[in-house]
Formats: structure tokens, C-alpha cells, sequence
């Protein structure tokens, strides 16, 4: 598997674009993406837990379930979330679908809507559309463009692919994805696209995209909010011309499998470092859980934490905190096993306090990355989440979202 430099763009058959439309403020945004694949896509998704739910969420669930998990084109908006804005929000999303679908001469249930931004204004639909028309326009294999568009306050775009081989075809899957605050596990708390040229079928595809959302985007934590607008769609157009893969037992599924999950951990990771005001990706590892649903949860906890998040931004090395979060967290644990490291610097053996050199563990907090192992000391469960430090700049931020 060769990971590659573009994304979504790269696999056979798919273009996109990203126009500024006016509903950002400032004229050098991009606020319009849209992707679109040359042929029928099998399509699926993962959509947010929150039961608040944006118009776009639902206008896309109700096109996949019409089109029987079948898409050709995403469009999607920024700088509005196009959430909480009651029936005239459903006709706003609908009316996005329908113009991309005239444009591109597709059915209207072809065509998946996402939005994203302020929660609560009414969508700028007529400057979305003419942004449409205009992105349909000026699609190409630009992919970069797509995800600029899709940014709110990412600071930068998200972007990644990969390549392998199935029996004898090579096959690409590329993503773009966007997330900086209120991301919290419950699915997939951000926006993502994936696109890929091989051959599955929906019913297997699904499977794929559920289980690489677990260990991904299920798996980072920014502030603890979760989204009105969390969406992962993967569009599968089958131009790889492999045999097609109908089955989580075809050996070739989980070789699909892998290029996907990297992808969408790499993506994952981004968002997570991209936090609003962050200034460091925060990686815990734990190791020892009852078992691995355990082992999430208790690694999520280290991450949402905001005294350890604090810590990490003040190079602090604290690692009470890290303790203090992981017998919060509902899970299983023995107190007198317990083992905390910093990298690979011990700081907690079963149990007992270590002796330490503060410079040396400053050093490790000073990092762009900052890992902390531990071991629950009760089974063999495992499981890895990424988040990142508490910083002055995430209060700022959000004080001021609107404006």
C-alpha cells in the first residue's frame, strides 16, 4: 500500500472543485465544493448521533435510502451549518441537490448535500446556487480546491490517498475531511469525503466505513461537543475494474479494508491536530483494558479531559491527571497495576509514583505530538484516540464564532 499526494481526485473517475460563493465573509475563502464521479457511485455513510440534525444530514439519508445506496455527486457548503433552520432548511438542502443534479444532468436522489458553519442562520440560497452552477463548471482533477471549500476555522486543509493492488488492479482511495472544533466521538464528528475506483458492493462497503469509523473518527475528541452536521460519505465508482467485492469474507475486502482505515486515521489524526487553538496532536495509548470497548472509552477520557489537555499546552508534566481521567471513565481498572508512561518515559508502576527528570519529560510536552501509554492492568482490550491541548486561542475562537 503507497500512500500517495492527492486524494480525492485520484481515483479513476472522480473531479472536483471549490468556488468562493459569498457566504464567507472574506472574498479569499472558498465556500462551494463539489465532487462528482463519472459513473454511478455505490455509496455509503455514517451520519451524527446528535439528535439534532441538520437539514443536509437528512436530505442525504433520504436520497441514499431513495437511491438504493447509490450517489455521482456530493455538494457542500461552508460558512453555515444550515442546521436548526426548520422546513425551510429541508427545501434549502433540497434545492442545493436539485441544482447540482441539473447541472450535472443526474437524478436528484443522486446527489448527497452537507453544510457546515454557524448553527441557526438561514442558508444564503441564492448565492449557493449560483456557486453550484459555477463549481459544476469548473470541475477538474484540482482536488485541493474541494477541500479549502469545505475549511470553517481549519487553519489548514485535510487531505490524504493511498494505493494498492487487488487481484491485479491497482485501486486508489483518496479523502478530504474537515473538523476543528466540536468534535467529539459519537460519530464522525466532522465532515469527510472518500472516494475510491474499486469494485464492492454497498452492503460491504458499509461494513467497511463502520468499522473504520470506530477506529478513527470515533476515536478523536477536540472540546466534547458533538455536531448537528457529522457526515463520512464514501463514493465507490467500481472504474479499478476489479473483481467486485460482495463480502466481508472475500479475502480482497479487508486488503480494502486497510487502505481505508489508514485513510481515515490519517485524516483523523489531522483534525485532532488541527483543533481550534491547538498547538500539539495529542495521542493516548491504552493498553491492559477488560476489553477493547473498554480500552476506547478510558483512552477517550485522557483525551476530553481539560486539566490534561491544559497540562499538555502548559508543558506540564502532570500525570496525576491522566489517573484522575482514567478512573472517571466508567471502565474497569486495577488501581494497584496501574502504569502511566510519557512516551516511553515511566511515570506510574503499578501503582506507585516514579522518580523523574522534569527537564527531560518537559522536553517530551514540548513535542508536536505527545503520547501517553498506560496499562489498566485488568485484561488484553487496546485502543488509541488523539485529541490535543487546551489553549488560551480555543476560548478566543469561540467567543467570537459568529463574527
Amino acid at each position: 500500500m503507497n500512500i500517495i499526494d492527492n486524494s480525492i481526485c485520484a481515483p479513476k473517475g472522480f473531479k472536483a472543485a471549490g468556488v468562493h460563493a459569498g457566504v464567507r465573509k472574506n472574498p479569499h475563502k472558498l465556500d462551494v465544493a463539489l465532487i462528482y464521479s463519472e459513473v454511478p457511485a455505490v455509496a455509503a455513510g455514517v451520519f451524527t448521533q446528535n439528535l439534532v440534525k441538520a437539514a443536509p444530514v437528512l436530505v442525504t439519508q433520504e436520497h441514499l435510502s431513495v437511491g438504493e445506496g447509490m450517489l455521482q455527486a456530493v455538494v457542500i457548503n461552508s460558512g453555515n451549518a444550515n442546521a436548526c433552520t426548520g422546513q425551510s432548511g429541508i427545501e434549502h438542502a433540497r434545492l442545493m441537490a436539485s441544482t447540482a443534479a441539473a447541472a450535472l444532468n443526474l437524478p436528484v436522489n443522486a446527489v448527497g448535500v452537507s453544510s457546515t458553519g454557524v448553527i441557526g442562520m438561514p442558508l444564503p440560497i441564492d448565492k449557493i446556487t449560483v456557486g453550484i452552477k459555477e463549481a459544476a463548471k469548473s470541475l477538474s482533477q484540482e482536488d485541493l480546491l474541494a477541500a479549502q471549500a469545505i475549511m470553517t476555522t481549519d487553519t489548514v486543509p485535510k487531505t490524504t490517498g493511498v494505493q494498492l493492488e487487488i487481484n491485479g488492479k491497482i485501486v486508489t482511495v483518496g479523502g478530504i475531511a474537515k473538523g476543528s472544533g466540536m468534535i467529539h466521538p459519537n460519530m464522525a464528528t466532522m465532515l469527510g469525503f472518500v472516494t475510491t475506483d474499486v469494485a464492492i458492493s454497498q452492503k460491504a462497503l458499509q461494513e467497511a466505513v463502520r468499522m473504520a469509523t470506530d477506529v478513527s473518527f470515533n476515536m478523536i475528541t477536540v472540546d466534547g461537543d458533538s455536531s448537528t452536521n457529522d457526515m463520512l460519505l464514501v463514493l465507490a465508482n467500481g472504474m479499478a475494474e476489479n473483481a467486485e467485492i460482495t463480502s466481508v469474507d472475500d479475502p480482497n475486502w479487508y486488503l480494502f479494508y486497510q487502505a481505508l482505515q489508514q485513510v481515515c486515521i490519517t485524516l483523523a489524526k489531522l483534525i485532532a491536530q488541527d483543533g481550534e487553538g491547538a498547538t500539539k496532536l495529542l495521542e493516548v495509548e491504552v493498553t491492559g483494558a477488560f476489553n477493547e470497548k473498554e480500552a476506547r472509552i478510558a483512552a477517550r477520557a485522557v483525551c476530553r479531559s481539560p486539566l490534561v489537555k491544559s497540562a499538555v499546552f502548559g508543558a506540564d508534566a502532570n500525570w496525576g491527571r491522566v489517573a484522575c481521567a482514567l478512573g472517571g471513565a466508567g471502565v474497569q481498572l486495577n488501581p494497584e497495576a496501574l502504569c502511566i508512561w510519557l512516551d516511553d518515559m515511566e511515570l506510574m508502576q503499578d501503582g506507585m509514583p516514579l522518580a523523574f527528570d522534569e527537564v527531560l519529560a518537559r522536553g517530551l510536552l514540548l513535542n508536536n505530538t505527545v503520547v501517553f501509554r498506560v496499562d489498566l492492568g485488568v485484561g488484553t482490550g487496546e485502543a488509541t484516540a488523539w485529541g490535543c491541548d487546551l489553549t488560551y486561542d480555543y476560548v478566543k475562537i469561540n467567543a467570537s464564532y459568529r463574527s
